[in-house]
């Protein structure tokens, strides 16, 4: 499986790039860039092959099961941009730009040192025999991860100040997913990709368990009236028990619900809500205008000012908006 999919994506690849991106590059005189333009078209393969499961799970079940009217048109168009800029164009191309290289460079150095990064099969090497249960093991380790960052999102003031693009959103849906400011997105993919490289995920396993969770996030957040029931609720995150995370009341240090796929790290760390059958009104009462209505470029920079407003300490800003309004009530 792991290798299959592996094997799709460097076929769709390589086929794009002979067939299109080649022909250009040797056109425009740029072939000294042949490399570096195939490994930033694998991102933008897999970025396709994301939005494209996303969307045909995803998109049905909201026509199905609604939690409200798709009402506020213009707020979902800003988040499909993000989805795109995100998925097929600036993150990639970012990711090109500062980090082309540093892998190589990264490896090379580490060799020279004589370390082997470690993995669950050299700590466990019965799980050679058995890839599927370690698979498990690495998605179960990286949730948890991904659980920890959540939390410093909404606990850490500067980057709350990015974080609160996402949690403005009052129309959500599972393009909300990607509603994130860019600097929070490469910290995201910084830390997931570092984690993974520390725990030794294999190269062929961890496309599969991006898109996972991905999966996972996207069904999360969809505008969807679906709850697991009381046991399921307590083993995979579900649209009722996420979309308590972003109701009204759930904005910065009072968050909760911040697991991703896994909900036992908000049962085990105390910070779960299981309340059942609710569905609240999303958003955040005391973010800018400018993060609930503005267009990507407004958000990206209101965003970034309300970052460097809390990096100088500046309170009034600094301040994650829910501890703020906690305070005044």
């Amino acid at each position: 499986m792991f290798d299959a999919l592996r094997d799709l994506l460097d076929g769709v690849t390589n086929w794009a790039f002979t067939a299109a991106l080649q022909p250009l590059l040797y056109e425009l005189g740029l072939m000294a860039w042949e490399e570096e333009a195939l490994n930033w078209l694998g991102f933008v393969v897999f970025g396709l092959l994301q939005v494209a499961v996303v969307y045909a799970i995803c998109r049905p079940l909201e026509a199905w099961r609604p939690v409200e009217p798709r009402a506020e048109s213009g707020k979902i168009r800003t988040d499909i941009v993000y989805t795109l800029l995100a998925r097929l164009g600036l993150l990639p191309l970012l990711a090109f730009v500062l980090l082309s290289g540093v892998g190589i460079w990264l490896n090379a150095a580490l060799a020279d040192l004589g370390w082997v990064p470690p993995s669950l099969e050299s700590a466990l090497p019965w799980l050679r025999d058995h890839q599927f249960v370690a698979f498990l093991l690495y998605v179960a380790i990286l949730d948890l991860g991904e659980y920890w960052r959540h939390r410093l999102q909404h606990s850490l003031p500067w980057w709350w100040a990015l974080h609160s693009i996402h949690h403005a959103q009052t129309q959500m849906t599972f393009w909300t997913d990607d509603r994130n400011h860019v600097i929070d997105d490469l910290i995201g993919a910084l830390w997931l990709g570092g984690l993974a490289l520390a725990i030794g995920v294999p190269p062929e396993q961890f496309p599969l368990i991006v898109l996972l969770l991905r999966l996972a996030e996207a069904l999360s957040h969809a505008n969807l009236r679906l709850s697991f029931g009381r046991i399921g609720e307590r083993l995979v995150v579900s649209p009722r028990f996420h979309r308590l995370h972003h109701g009204v009341l759930s904005a910065g240090q009072t968050g909760r619900n911040y697991a991703v796929l896994l909900p036992v790290w908000d049962w085990i760390f105390g910070t779960a809500d299981w309340k059942r059958d609710a569905f609240p009104e999303t958003g955040d009462p005391e973010a800018p205008e400018a993060l609930v209505s503005g267009g990507w470029w407004r958000q990206q920079v209101v965003g970034a000012r309300r970052m460097w407003a809390a990096l100088r300490g500046r309170e009034a800003e600094a301040t994650p908006r829910g501890a703020a309004a906690g305070r005044r009530a």
